[in-house]
């Protein structure tokens, strides 16, 4: 038997992305978002609000970076989310986590984050509030790399939103072979 919970905003993994910009005055900031993903093969879209500082730090300086947050840095993560730069300008520093300018866009990577995507901005709708820009660079810090060189999730242990019990979960273990297990099937 099946609960209905009614037009929710529910899914699994809803990943937790950090988005980062410079202000006007160069001063790194950071948001918490979860309502965001891949849009295309080097494109990324979010739903924000014209509100955030953010998203006028983006729509000033046309570049933006996203980073996975992670299970080590739930803390500092959830306070970006929570606290407006409109009101704590410096909220990304009293968060703990400190900022690199990336050589490829003109926003900040945080450090303490291991996965980036650097993005330039591509478009934001006002009245939909729907944000895409065009990743432009993946980097990743060397910690996070497996044997192969590639990302390894359990190293990362990137972290996921649970919007039905408002909470964070980490991600990691493999439970499959994607583009292989299926073929078992055919």
């Amino acid at each position: 038997m099946r609960k209905d919970f009614g037009a929710k905003p529910y899914i699994y993994p809803q990943p937790v992305l950090i988005i980062a910009t410079y202000g006007e005055d160069g001063t790194p900031d950071a948001m918490n978002a979860a309502w965001g993903g891949i849009s295309d093969m080097n494109k990324i879209a979010m739903y924000l609000s014209a509100s955030h500082k953010t998203v006028k730090n983006i729509l000033q300086r046309k570049a933006f970076t996203v980073s996975m947050a992670d299970a080590d840095h739930v803390t500092a993560c959830d306070y970006v989310g929570i606290v407006s730069a409109n009101d704590v300008p410096d909220k990304l520093a009293r968060s703990g986590l400190h900022a690199t300018r990336s050589e490829r866009v003109d926003a900040p990577l945080i450090d303490e984050l291991p996965m980036t995507l650097e993005c330039t901005l591509v478009s934001f709708d006002e009245e939909t509030e729907l944000l895409v820009g065009e990743i432009v660079n993946v980097s990743a810090d060397e910690r996070v790399l497996g044997e192969n060189g590639k990302i390894d999730p359990a190293k990362l242990r990137p972290i996921t939103f649970d919007a039905v019990n408002n909470a964070y979960l980490v991600l990691g273990e493999k439970v499959g072979n994607a583009f292989q297990d299926g073929k078992a099937l055919k």
